[in-house]
Formats: structure tokens, sequence, C-alpha cells
């Protein structure tokens, strides 16, 4: 069965949304009538750069969509899902000004479409092929999503469309830190780099890790942080067909693997950890991020990131039963410390684990409930 996904924008979409208070602004420049100057006007409806624009705007969708059977997620309040007995026949992504349709039959897009079109002043781009800087590439059995063209900007942005390409994004053992002796650079040029790899990690996991790390830096960054984050852009320039492959495959088993450093950061100590989720093919959700805390242990910075990890499970199970898939076996979350897995599954506390804040204990509870 194959699956029609388009996307719609919705032209002036703030300027849907009815106000449910009193706002009054002056009168617009160049239309002050004379001997009233002193006059403002009441709003009846939404404009740009009013603070209460784009809720106005999603209530107004929110009420629209329910009111055409759709059943809003929980979980996500920007996801709409339609079904019947027969299983699901719409599902909705809303972002901003735009929206994602996907069905699994074309004639029931088009007929949601032409509904929304009485409503709405809307402009159909038809079959997704390019969505927020990334590239779609829909096939019969696939689906392949990439930021190929963004690469290829942010090499040019910087300068190094002709730079040598590396194996690997960081080199082995690297370690930075905020004050290595090295002379200061500029802070634009830098965040404008670290903010354009962050973007370009939306599909490319392999480089959230060392992004993230380098990112840590946009204040006061030296010689040392740049080279580090053109490093990243020369494993890009190797690597910049890489992307997302999506494939059918009849496993609809939600996976995940977590790891963790110990003690990665030279300035507080504090460990990294990381997580990453699979369902059938291809991961896709992953995260990487410096703890709060600082681990008394390897165990312990295992620990902590797999109970980030089981939260973030908890939160796709419920987005997938959204989708009416079936959740009933247990998520497995793959880690690689023994003792770790030994707290989890043991609930008496002893010196070990006394110290670890209550809240990582939630992971207990989890595996209890399978």
């Amino acid at each position: 069965m194959k699956i029609s996904q388009l996307t719609s924008n919705i032209k002036s979409a703030f300027l849907n949304g009815t106000i449910d208070e009193d706002i009054f602004v002056g009168q617009p420049e160049g239309y002050i009538e004379s001997g009233m100057e002193d006059k403002v006007c009441k709003l009846v409806k939404a404009l740009y750069g009013l603070k209460q624009a784009p809720r106005a705007s999603y209530e107004r969708m929110d009420t629209y969509l329910q009111g055409l059977g759709f059943n809003r997620s929980n979980n996500k309040h920007t996801l709409y899902v339609k079904s019947s007995d027969k299983g699901i026949q719409l599902i909705i992504s809303l972002y901003v000004d735009g929206m994602l349709i996907t069905s699994p039959s074309g004639k029931v897009v088009d007929e949601c479409k032409a509904k929304m079109q009485t409503e709405f002043e809307m402009s159909d781009l038809g079959k997704m092929s390019y969505f927020l800087g990334m590239i779609v590439d829909q096939g019969l059995d696939y689906t392949l999503l990439r930021q190929k063209k963004y690469a290829y900007d942010l090499l040019n942005k910087c300068r190094m469309e002709s730079c040598k390409s590396v194996a690997t994004p960081s080199a082995f053992g690297t370690k930075l830190c905020r004050d290595n002796g090295s002379a200061k650079i500029n802070e634009t040029y830098y965040r404008r780099l670290i903010r354009s790899l962050l973007y370009l990690s939306s599909t490319r996991p392999d480089i959230m890790y060392f992004t993230s790390l380098v990112s840590r830096f946009m204040h006061r960054p030296s010689k040392i942080h740049l080279c580090a984050a053109k490093r990243v852009l020369r494993y890009v320039k190797g690597t910049v067909s890489f992307g997302l492959k999506f494939y059918k495959n009849g496993k609809q088993k939600l996976l995940s693997y977590c790891d963790s450093d110990w003690g990665g950061s030279l300035e507080d100590l504090k460990s990294t950890g990381g997580y990453c989720f699979s369902f059938g093919s291809v991961v896709f959700a992953w995260n990487s991020k410096k703890q709060d805390i600082v681990a008394q242990s390897c165990a312990e910075a295992e620990y902590v990131a797999t109970a980030s990890a089981a939260n973030r499970a908890i939160w796709l199970r419920k987005i997938l039963q959204d989708l009416k898939f079936s959740c009933e076996e247990p998520t497995t979350l793959c880690i690689d410390n023994k003792f770790a897995i030994s707290i989890a599954k043991n609930p008496v506390d002893h010196g070990r684990t006394k110290h670890i804040r209550i809240k990582f204990h939630a992971l207990r509870e989890v595996v209890k409930k399978r």
C-alpha cells in the first residue's frame, strides 16, 4: 500500500485566528483620521507581530480539524489522526503555517484538501519533495530523508566547498575545554556555524555528539574550538549524500541503544549521555546531552543515560498508540554496563546508590512494569 504524503501551505495563517480578548492598537501610519488622532483601533482578528497570534491561529485550526472528525494527540498537540473501524484514514501534522497530510488513500487526501480550501486560503504543493530544508525522496517501498542541498550551501557559506574530507567528525580522544590558551575568535561567526550544524543534525545522527560538544563553547570560542567545528564540516564534505532511509519492514518493534562517557567534560567533570531509537528500519529519534549531575562512577553515568532514554521511550510509545500501533511488548533498552542493569532491576538501596536522585530511580518502576 503506497502512502501519499503531501504538504500544503496556509496563506496568512496568523491572520486566521480570532481574538477572545479586547486588544487595542494605534491607528496605522498613513491612515490616521484628521481630528481623531487620539482614537485607537479594536482588533477583531489577529495580526502578525501580536503575541496572541500564533495561539489564536492554532486554536482555530484545532477547532476546525476536530470538527472534521480528527482526534488530537494528547502527547503531541500538532498531530491529528482520523480513523475508522477499518484503520487510519488520515494523519495531519501542523508546523506553523504549513502541514503534512498522510493517508493510505490519495482520494481521501484530495477530499480533505478540498474541504480545507473552502475554509482557508491554501496552496497545494503536491507530493512532498522538499520541506524545511530537507529533501524527501519517496520510492515504492522507501522514503529517503536528507539535507544534501543544505550541506552544500553550508560548505559554500564557510568557503570549504573544496576542503579535504575526513573519515570521522572528530579525531580520536579529542577533549575540548574553555580556557585552552588559544586566541579568541568572532563569536557571531562561530554561533552561526554551530546553529547550522545543529540543524544539519536533524537528519545526521552521526554528527550529533560532536556538534553538541562544540556547541558548549559559543561564549568566547577560540581557534581550537573553530578547528574542531570545521573538522565536522570536513566530515560532512565526504558524506554530503548521507541521510535516513526509511523502508517497509514487517518488524514493528521499538528499540533503543543508549550509552554514556564518564566525566568527559574537562570543565565540571560531568558525563555526556545519549540514545537513539529505531522502529523497524532506520533510527528516527536521537539525543546527545551533558548530564546535569556529576556521576561518581561509570555505572551511575550509564544508569542516568538509561533513565533519560526510558523517559523518551515512554513518550514514543504513547505517540505510537495515537497512531494505532500495538505497543503490548516492552521496549528494549540496550546498554553495555552490567552494574547499571542490576541497579535498574534491584530495588534495594545501598552505599553505591543512595546518592542517586530519586528521579533517575523512576527507571526501576518502568522496568518493573515492563
